[in-house]
């Protein structure tokens, strides 16, 4: 059994069910391998956790990345990155978050730094584009809107101001991208976000 195997199953039960009531010996079940042959793949849970969330970081990086070189325009594109987002968020327990967060602080903050860099750089673009094709305001500053981006994503998943028994995670994003267009969009850019979401 290939690593890559090994950490997309594993991806598939932290999503579900959580870190920390997914045992070493639920995931060696899981995957019909012994925990001898797990630990030959992974020295510990917590490298695991690690390691699959990288993966993870990875896959959406490449993901986002494709969304982008494909996209018809500035607005298609944060368009097309919400409906990603959206879908990353469905299939991520309220629990996995907590789990993260409370017992695993050390991963989190990494993982954090990785993602919120891309993000950044990525909506920064996104401005940038939108100027030039005439959708988005010319008197932004990319680099405050774009950072305004990343730390609002944040509050998202932020169980103190968003608790998720209240909200849910998809409506709390596509609200949020809403705001973050009427905020930046010309007359021009609003037509087209109306055009696409239909």
């Amino acid at each position: 059994m290939t690593k890559a195997t090994i950490l997309a199953k594993v991806h598939e039960l932290f999503m579900k069910y959580g870190l920390k009531s997914v045992s070493m010996d639920d995931i060696s079940r899981a995957l019909g391998i012994s925990k001898k042959t797990l630990y030959q793949a992974v020295e510990n849970k917590r490298d695991l956790i690690k390691e699959v969330f990288q993966k993870h970081i990875d896959e959406e990086e490449s993901a986002i990345n494709e969304i982008v070189a494909n996209s018809k325009d500035a607005v298609d594109e944060i368009i097309g990155i919400a409906r990603y987002v959206t879908g990353l968020l469905r299939e991520i327990s309220p629990t996995t978050l907590y789990d993260m967060q409370k017992y695993y602080g050390d991963i989190w903050g990494m993982m954090e730094t990785l993602h919120q860099g891309h993000i950044y750089e990525t909506i920064k673009t996104n401005l940038d584009r939108g100027i030039v094709e005439g959708l988005y305001r010319k008197n932004l500053n990319a680099d405050i809107i774009a950072k305004l981006y990343v730390g609002k994503t944040m509050l998202i998943v932020d169980e103190d101001v968003f608790p998720l028994k209240d909200y849910n995670k998809e409506k709390l994003y596509l609200e949020y991208v809403y705001y973050h267009l009427h905020g930046i969009a010309l007359p021009k850019g609003l037509k087209l976000f109306e055009k696409y979401t239909k």
